[in-house]
């Protein structure tokens, strides 16, 4: 038993209070507390977050005489967003040929100041190693942390095509390019139409230095020479540029010389869009002459003609050549434009012709 007396009470009351303790503090998850006393009567404790977390409740707590904290153990919330660094791609140009360049990069990473190394990360755009087409593409990569938050980047990636001056086609001619037309590495192809003769480069190249390889391409007016020895020299002439349609008849006033030539001549427009040049053979020999258009032949050439291509003299006959000198078609009697046009449309190379005329908006008008 204690001794009462006025020493004697201050001395029991100091213990009472050494006695008084209040329950352990759990510990913050992602933080912790440091206590002036433990868990002893009057110890104040001061709660702390770890780096990237932000505290939620009191910041101190004090445990009372009823032995009762007098705040609870707060929370450490992570609000500090992720960083992440976007890759730096500098300009990229266009392989030869093509409008597109291949780009890659290094998938960057996530750093949080709670998670640390953050690996899942989202594109927006196209990945890496993939062709990216001319111009200017805007990118970004995104990562989140364990509570949500969010951090960002963007970069952009520049493509870009050297280019050479843009080709025409020439008069009287079409022009067929691959890729873009006017780019690294495309090519140009030249033709010329019926009756025009190529002259410079068939085809040219847009070469690195941003020039075109060969000569200028031109499309002049085709020269005849009827002056030639053979029939074989005057049809050479025409190959792969002209096809032929051969009239023969014994007289001028043959009914159906005459028929022929008067359904064709409205016709002279259709003629010349599908590359056709008629050659006339009037007469029987000795006193027989051949004509393209208003040139004459000499009767030796227009004989030559009738009998390299089994062309008879005595009645009317006429003959269809292709541009690569076969005889493609005979006909012992007239036909009308109109047939001898669906014929031709029917030939092979006619219908590449017709694409290109179709893209040039040549056509005659009906």
């Amino acid at each position: 038993p204690m001794k009462r007396g006025p020493c004697g009470k201050v001395r029991s009351f100091i213990i009472l209070l050494t006695e008084i303790r209040c329950p352990k503090l759990n510990m913050l998850a992602n933080g912790g507390y440091k206590c002036s006393d433990g868990s002893y009567y009057n110890s104040r404790c001061e709660f702390f977050c770890s780096a990237g977390y932000s505290m939620k409740g009191q910041k101190t707590s004090v445990c009372q005489y009823n032995k009762v904290w007098s705040a609870g153990v707060p929370t450490c919330i992570d609000i500090d967003p992720p960083k992440i660094k976007c890759p730096n791609v500098k300009d990229k140009w266009a392989e030869p040929g093509k409008l597109t360049a291949r780009v890659t990069w290094d998938t960057p990473e996530g750093v949080d100041t709670a998670d640390g190394i953050l690996t899942d990360v989202t594109l927006k755009g196209k990945p890496p190693k993939s062709d990216f087409p001319e111009g200017l593409h805007k990118m970004s990569y995104s990562v989140f942390d364990r509570a949500g938050n969010k951090g960002s980047c963007r970069f952009t990636i520049r493509v870009r095509v050297r280019r050479c001056s843009r080709l025409f086609p020439p008069d009287n001619g079409y022009m067929k390019c691959d890729s873009d037309g006017d780019n690294y590495g495309a090519s140009c192809h030249f033709s010329c139409t019926g009756g025009s003769e190529l002259q410079g480069s068939a085809a040219r190249v847009c070469q690195s230095g941003l020039s075109w390889s060969g000569l200028d391409t031109t499309c002049a007016p085709m020269n005849i020479n009827v002056g030639v020895r053979s029939a074989a020299a005057l049809l050479d002439q025409f190959y792969e540029k002209r096809r032929l349609l051969i009239i023969s008849a014994p007289t001028a006033a043959n009914h159906n010389y005459r028929f022929q030539m008067t359904n064709l001549q409205p016709a002279q427009c259709g003629l010349d869009l599908r590359h056709v040049t008629v050659i006339e053979l009037v007469g029987t020999y000795p006193a027989q002459v051949g004509r393209i258009r208003h040139r004459l032949l000499p009767p030796g050439l227009a004989l030559q003609i009738r009998i390299l291509l089994r062309i008879p003299q005595r009645s009317f006959h006429m003959v269809l050549v292709d541009k690569q000198g076969i005889d493609k078609q005979r006909y012992p009697f007239p036909i009308t434009a109109a047939e001898l046009f669906t014929t031709i449309d029917t030939f092979p190379l006619r219908k590449d012709e017709m694409l290109l005329q179709q893209e040039a908006g040549q056509f005659c008008q009906s």
